[in-house]
């Protein structure tokens, strides 16, 4: 069963979606029959990083809010993140723009280790505040989950990846996402935001008797049987 995810390492939601999918798919009977694969999507293309700036105050400017209401919503998301066991810490979060971001992963993906690499990006941006707009930095992730950090630096010079996240953001436009975590099921059922894990759990064992449906016998030859006796109109049976 092929499972796309749009996302991007700076939503809030995606983060706690995953690890309701992940809780969803480690009581799904089939789950070694699972791909998954990690999809881009920008929330803020165009966002440009002003040093110093909190996560506070960005997410502030960007919905038009005080910077009080900036930290509220930040203080749901935090409470939100506990549910599913994670602590995020958005004092420390530095404001990103993830295109190099989106890039890494295509690179984890060419190598192996896509959904290491989305794990270990979500966990420096929530958990760790690691800046996310630097290569070094992007370089040093990658370099924690195995892969080769000589390499990356010169795919994220060398903007290597950068269609490939161009391309994945085009096919999110055409399915018209609107809103990311974005889940779609082998091409045809999609499931949109950071549902509950029996959501995921339900649609998986859709999705799997739907592709794998039990065989009806089909009967060759018809003889002579016995069967269940019929009832009377008294509902006493026959007999």
């Amino acid at each position: 069963m092929k499972v796309e995810i749009w996302s991007d390492v700076v939503c809030p939601f995606c983060y706690i979606g995953k690890r309701k999918f992940e809780k969803a798919l480690g009581e799904f009977a089939h789950r070694a029959e699972v791909q998954i694969e990690w999809k881009s999507f920008e929330l803020t293309p165009d966002f440009v990083p002003v040093p110093g700036e909190s996560i506070h105050a960005s997410l502030a400017k960007k919905k038009g809010v005080p910077e009080a209401e900036g930290r509220r919503m930040n203080n749901y998301m935090t409470q939100t993140a506990k549910e599913v066991g994670l602590d995020y810490q958005f004092d420390k979060a530095i404001p990103a723009n993830t295109f190099l971001a989106h890039q890494l992963i295509h690179f984890g993906a060419q190598h192996g280790r896509q959904d290491a690499t989305k794990e270990r990006l979500f966990a420096a941006y929530y958990l760790e505040g690691r800046d996310l707009n630097s290569v070094d930095t992007l370089t040093n992730l990658a370099a924690e989950i195995g892969l080769d950090a000589e390499a990356v630096r010169q795919a994220l010079l060398a903007g290597t990846y950068a269609e490939a996240v161009r391309r994945d953001e085009y096919e999110a436009q055409q399915i018209q996402v609107r809103g990311v975590p974005f889940f779609v099921f082998e091409d045809k059922y999609a499931v949109s935001g950071a549902q509950p894990s029996e959501v995921f759990a339900q649609v998986l064992d859709t999705v799997w008797q739907e592709a794998h449906p039990k065989a009806q016998p089909v009967v060759l030859a018809n003889g002579p049987a016995c069967g269940p006796k019929a009832a009377t109109s008294r509902g006493r049976r026959r007999p």
